[in-house]
């Protein structure tokens, strides 16, 4: 058809159209086969009459082109052999005929809609020729398209690209050559087609152009791509000298095409830079521009504009862009990263989904896929197993080179570990019609090819590898190996929950054991499968709370009383330098006694007694009920061993003397570096030592159930650090229980044993000098009282030269009003100086001590033991004190000013460590609770030792790093897990002992981890500065205590002002923890499952919030109420769930709203509801959840999405894995959790 028979055609349609009653502003429908010269006639029979055409595929069901009909308003219908049907949407006939204006619309385009609905996308005359005009001054400028060209027509015109393929004939008198749909839809044979019909233009999709020939493309010189992401092998397989090829890239809303970017083998494939006209911006979530180099949300501006038919959605989508002041814009919803050659699309915000919390963008695995040698075109998609475990599967339609092994291989380097894809070729992959991938249609659930082809043998292994296919999503052989299979820990706990509804002892361990199909189920055959108990769990009682209101009441007056004290002590001290008759006055006396009773180590140690003979009565080794007399007692006498700091006595021989003022049987030098049982049943033999932070507490709950026992450390034997002895449990003469382990019978005598549940791991004492008899023992202990006493008495003392500033500020005040606005002048600037002179002298006597502090074996009792415990104590101390420095820019430089040796870019967070002792390389991690370089204690002797954590390891929270030990570079040591003695760089440990587990490092943008640029360094540093507010808050709270307490003392005595102290402190506890609580939903609002990188607010504001509760509500009330209904009230506030009658001993529930603790649930002390963590730089958040009546045992940690079932227990010591489920009334013990006898 030559151009002259096309102008007589369109015109006679553009008379019959409007015989019909359309004209100037109509829209006409279009539905007539592809392929054929009516359609192309139809659109522009359409256009001539002023207007605009509505097309939909002629393969479309009609209820779709109904619907687009009825959306458009659509005038008429243009069908198959031109035959026009009315439409009348309207009502009205049309009789303008005119020449359509720039301002008039072209075409109506409908694109998918998110709901389901189609959206029509409307574009004018102005927006059409501009685009038309601009691609004319892009493509081909040495030897333009011309008549003597023939452009390719094989797009759907339903598609906005079709409008391309048109314009780039009509536009230049090119010849249009228009393909059946049957023929496109031929694969390979297409190619042959376009040679057979001489097609010199080609645009058309990546998926399409990957099935053709090379030579049959060997007549195109013009070939245009977009749509969908390019492959780069795609780009080296059509590049040829001679062809221009270009990627473009446009959404309908902005006419077609908006940016373009000349393709070159072995360069980027780039969207590229925006056509003349068109305008682009990239910013980020807050519609500010970013950076080069940074990802971003693409929006567009300029002559393409179109406009929605939908008002509501039309300034949804096209707002201004206030950062340019543009007044209307199209936000794509497609992320680019900018650059100044041209942007690289990255994927679509609404195209991502989330595998194990991480967002993952399509666009971006899809780019990887197709980037991989060999593979023609390629797509990904995430699928979820029965289970509802996401699987992320590539498709890949495979070339002649492509080799499967190799671009794993690839795609692991390249890609984080969790978007590496499963990959899966294919002959060809499914489109629409518009020719982009239909995701929708890729083939689910996979049917694999195994490494056993062989038919499972046993009713085991056919169930197994059922339970396999649910979690992975693949057809599994016998032969397999669960984590070739695509398998992770995630998957790993998640076929451990499937597997214990058969067989409830399966640990998370055994799949790492026996990862072979084969292996597992052989071993599953073997197991003996027991019922589980029936058991009925009641809620703590109501009354238990009554008591702990008046047991409290009475120790905050306690506490009060020593307020009191120190406010009369100030009064004095403020008489001596400025007189006041009318002023109270106590004797000095007076004040030495109260002293002496209330805060000397023998007043304590007096209180303690007394308290002991009155309330151990009845306290005898069994099972109690929950919330009972016995369980009471025991919960007043260590509030009362908390109130009068008798965990200051450890470590020095002050510790033993408690011990028998509790009733324990204590031996001679004995060296007790943790608190002693309150219960009084406990035994220590000659010379045992039991190292810092042991659990020896003789009790703890188990459902309602409290069990009290008999502790018995024999003679000669250590317990080392973090370790918690169970009552009624052993350890024989000589014998050596390691680092973190947990005690729950009998240890043999001379044996070393580790881990949870123990194991024996050999003679005891081997690496151990003989037994030294301690010498100068008077002397010490003296040098340790004064040492214990001026340490308690350090904060205190630095304090008082800052209190008398403020009150050289306050004097003369005589109205309330001025006496507040100098308090808010003075307090801040006080405080924090009181804190910088506090950490200055923290400095000067760690670093001293350090000077005695050196590897080796040293007597424990002597100079470098003293160096020792001075330098433990003030770390530690300075965890509670300092605490705004930790987790924080500062922590690297706090611990290089102790003396550690700490590289570049660390992230520290409350860790404890001999400074002097640690060194710790660049990027490297130790998160919370993290024990490096502790030292060890046997028979009278310390062994100390260096440590190195290597170049981004990480130390996962309350990890150990024991002395001498490494972490080596860009190695794992999990949570609650020791670090071994020899492990690999790169290798990944969890447990105690610890067991090696395959893992792949997760990375993303390095800008957001271990390369932040010095914007979000000041930002983070910003938020940082505020930790001052809860310091600061603290700080007025003490003085309004105080103030409140002088004015009672002055107007009615010494003996009113002790009375309403304890009330006062109640109050001012209550206020600290509306304070915090305000302060969480202010800086985080309510936690969701998700995940964030280190360099992000949210990771900021959260360690904000923490410091408000480790500065307000924990010093304030939080410390003295665990297992109070005020503590689970305080915990509400912060959006737990907490059922009634829980009872509830710790405080460490990091991101509130993901606890779920159902009625009756017991947690113990030092427990941590993890939810959250942190390796590789990523902080990850999902739910944990205790159901009604079930426990976690002291010391234990429920990780992210783990679940502990009704009435089960957890015992002390032990890891619940991530996305664990334990099923109820079941028991478990260790480190990960094993099933429990």
């Amino acid at each position: 058809m030559t151009y002259a028979e096309l102008s007589s055609q369109v015109n006679a349609l553009a008379e019959r159209l409007a015989a019909a009653g359309a004209g100037a502003g109509d829209r006409i429908g279009v539905r007539i086969p592809s392929g054929t010269s009516d359609l192309y006639v139809g659109i522009l029979a359409v256009l001539s009459i002023g207007a605009a055409y509505v097309p939909v595929d002629f393969d479309d069901p009609p209820d779709r082109a109904d619907v687009v009909w009825v959306q458009a308003g659509a005038r008429a219908v243009l069908g198959a052999n031109l035959e026009i049907t009315s439409h009348n949407s309207r009502g009205v006939v049309n009789t303008v005929r005119k020449a359509p204006e720039t301002s008039d619309d072209a075409w109506v385009i409908f694109t998918s809609g998110s709901t389901g609905t189609p959206k029509g996308v409307a574009v004018t005359h102005r927006a059409a020729a501009a685009f038309v005009d601009a691609e004319a001054r892009l493509f081909c400028q040495a030897d333009p398209i011309g008549p003597g060209d023939r452009v390719l027509a094989a797009l759907s015109v339903a598609f906005d690209a079709s409008c391309e393929e048109m314009w780039l004939a009509w536009r230049h008198g090119a010849c249009l050559v228009a393909a059946p749909r049957e023929q496109v839809r031929s694969g390979a044979d297409f190619g042959t087609w376009l040679a057979e019909h001489k097609v010199t233009v080609v645009s058309t999709v990546p998926t399409l152009a990957a099935l053709w020939p090379r030579e049959s493309l060997d007549g195109v010189r013009l070939l245009i791509l977009g749509g969908e992401a390019c492959p780069l092998e795609l780009v080296t397989r059509l590049a040829a000298d001679g062809r221009e090829v270009w990627n473009t890239y446009g959404p309908t809303e902005a006419t077609v095409v908006a940016c373009a970017s000349q393709l070159h083998d072995n360069e980027a494939v780039r969207i590229g830079l925006p056509l003349d006209g068109w305008q682009l911006a990239v910013v980020d979530n807050t519609g500010n521009l970013i950076q080069h180099g940074e990802v971003g949300e693409l929006v567009i501006g300029g002559v393409g504009l179109g406009r929605y038919l939908d008002p509501v959605r039309d300034a949804q989508r096209y707002a201004p862009l206030d950062a340019l002041g543009w007044e209307r814009a199209y936000r794509t919803g497609d992320l680019v990263r900018a650059e100044p050659a041209g942007l690289l699309f990255v994927g679509r915000v609404d195209d991502q989904v989330k595998i194990s919390g991480r967002r993952v963008e399509l666009g971006e695995i899809d780019a990887a896929l197709s980037a991989l040698p060999g593979v023609t075109s390629a797509a990904c998609a995430v699928h979820k197993t029965a289970t509802g475990t996401p699987v992320l599967v590539g498709y890949v339609v495979p070339g002649e080179t492509f080799d499967e092994a190799y671009a794993r291989e690839i795609l692991t380097s390249r890609l984080p570990a969790g978007l590496v894809p499963r990959l899966v070729e294919l002959p060809a992959l499914p489109t629409k019609t518009s020719g982009k991938v239909d995701r929708a249609a890729l083939p689910w659930p996979l049917t694999t090819t195994t490494a056993d082809a062989q038919p499972f043998q046993t009713e085991t292994e056919q169930w197994l590898g059922g339970q396999w296919s649910e979690v992975l999503g693949v057809q599994a052989g016998r032969g397999d190996d669960f984590f070739g299979l695509g398998g992770g820990s995630l998957a790993a706990a998640r076929l451990v929950s499937l597997l214990r509804k058969r067989f409830p002892a399966v640990s998370v361990p055994d799949v790492y054991q026996r990862p072979s199909l084969l292996e597992q189920a052989a071993w599953l055959d073997t197991l003996h499968v027991d019922e589980p108990t029936q058991r009925t769990v009641l809620p703590t009682p109501r009354r238990a709370g009554l008591v702990q209101a008046a047991v409290q009441f009475v120790l905050f007056t306690l506490t009060g009383a020593k307020w009191v004290l120190a406010l009369v002590i100030l009064n004095d001290l403020v008489d001596l330098i400025d007189p006041d008759p009318l002023a109270p006055r106590t004797s000095w006396w007076i004040v030495l006694g109260v002293w002496l009773a209330l805060v000397s180590p023998l007043g304590r140690l007096g209180i303690v007694f007394a308290g002991t003979r009155l309330l151990r009565r009845g306290v005898t080794p069994g099972e109690h009920p929950r919330g009972g007399r016995v369980h009471l007692r025991l919960w007043t006498l260590e509030r009362i061993a908390a109130t009068f700091g008798m965990s200051g006595f450890t470590g020095t021989h002050w510790a033993s003397r408690y011990a028998r003022v509790l009733g324990c049987a204590v031996g001679e030098d004995v060296m007790l570096h943790s608190m002693p049982p309150v219960t009084g049943l406990a035994v220590f033999g000659d010379r045992c030592t039991v190292e810092p932070e042991v659990d020896l507490a003789g009790w703890w709950l188990d459902g309602d159930i409290l069990r009290v026992g008999t502790i018995d450390i024999g003679a000669d034997s250590r317990v080392g650090t973090r370790s918690t002895v169970l009552p009624g449990a052993r350890v024989g003469e000589g014998a050596e229980i390691l680092p973190g382990s947990c005690v729950t019978a009998t240890v043999p005598a001379g044996r070393r044993y580790a881990g949870t549940p123990l194991h024996d791991v050999g003679a005891a004492g081997e690496d151990w000098p003989t037994p030294r008899q301690a010498s100068h023992t008077r002397r010490w202990n003296l040098a340790y009282t004064v040492s214990l006493m001026g340490l308690a008495a350090l904060p205190v003392l630095l304090t008082i030269p800052w209190v008398l500033l403020g009150y050289s500020f306050v004097r003369n005040d005589e109205t309330p009003s001025a006496l507040l606005w100098h308090l808010l002048l003075i307090v801040p600037v006080a405080t924090v100086g009181a804190v910088v002179l506090y950490a200055a002298v923290v400095v000067m006597l760690v670093r001293l001590a350090g000077l005695g502090i050196a590897d080796g074996m040293h007597p424990a009792l002597g100079r470098v033991g003293w160096c020792v415990w001075l330098t433990d104590r003030l770390v530690r101390s300075s965890r509670v004190n300092l605490f705004p420095l930790y987790a924080s820019l500062a922590t690297p430089t706090w611990l290089r000013a102790l003396g550690a040796r700490v590289g570049r870019d660390v992230e520290a967070s409350t860790v404890v460590t001999l400074p002097r002792l640690t060194r710790v390389s660049d990027g490297s991690f130790l998160a919370d609770d993290g024990l490096l370089a502790p030292f060890e204690s046997r028979g009278g002797w310390m062994r100390l030792g260096h440590v190195q954590v290597g170049e981004r390891a990480f130390l996962g929270n309350s990890g150990i790093l024991g002395p001498g030990r490494a972490v080596p570079d860009r190695a794992l040591v999990g949570v609650l897990s020791s670090a071994p003695a020899v492990s690999a760089p790169g290798s990944s440990w969890l447990g105690r002992p610890a067991i090696e587990l395959p893992r792949v490092a997760e990375t993303v943008d390095a800008t957001r981890t271990f390369e932040p640029p010095r914007r979000l360094v000041l930002a983070r540093a910003a938020i940082e500065a505020c930790r001052v507010v809860p310091i600061v808050l603290s700080a007025l709270l003490g003085i309004m205590a105080l103030a409140v307490l002088d004015e009672v003392f002055y107007d009615f005595g010494l003996g009113m002002a002790v009375a309403v102290s304890g009330v006062m402190l109640g109050v001012v506890g209550v206020l600290a923890c509306a304070l915090t609580t305000l302060a969480k939903w202010l800086l985080v609002g309510r936690f969701r499952p998700g995940q964030h990188p280190l360099w992000s607010s949210f990771v900021w504001r959260n360690e904000l919030f923490d410091c408000f509760v480790e500065l307000l509500a924990v010093p304030w009330l939080v410390r003295s109420s665990p297992g109070t209904p005020w503590l689970n009230t305080w915990l509400r506030s912060l959006g737990a769930r907490i059922g009634r009658g829980v009872w509830i001993e710790t405080h460490w529930l990091p991101e509130s709203d993901l606890v779920h603790l159902d009625a009756g649930a017991s947690v113990n002390r030092g427990v941590v509801l993890q939810t959250h963590l942190f390796h590789d730089r990523l902080m990850r958040l999902d739910r944990v959840r205790i159901e009604g009546g079930a426990t976690l045992g002291p010391n234990s940690i429920a990780l992210p999405g783990s679940t502990v079932g009704t009435a089960a227990t957890v015992g002390p010591v032990s890891l619940v894995m991530r996305g664990e489920d334990l099923p109820d009334r079941s028991r478990w013990l260790g480190n990960p959790v094993r099933a429990w006898d």
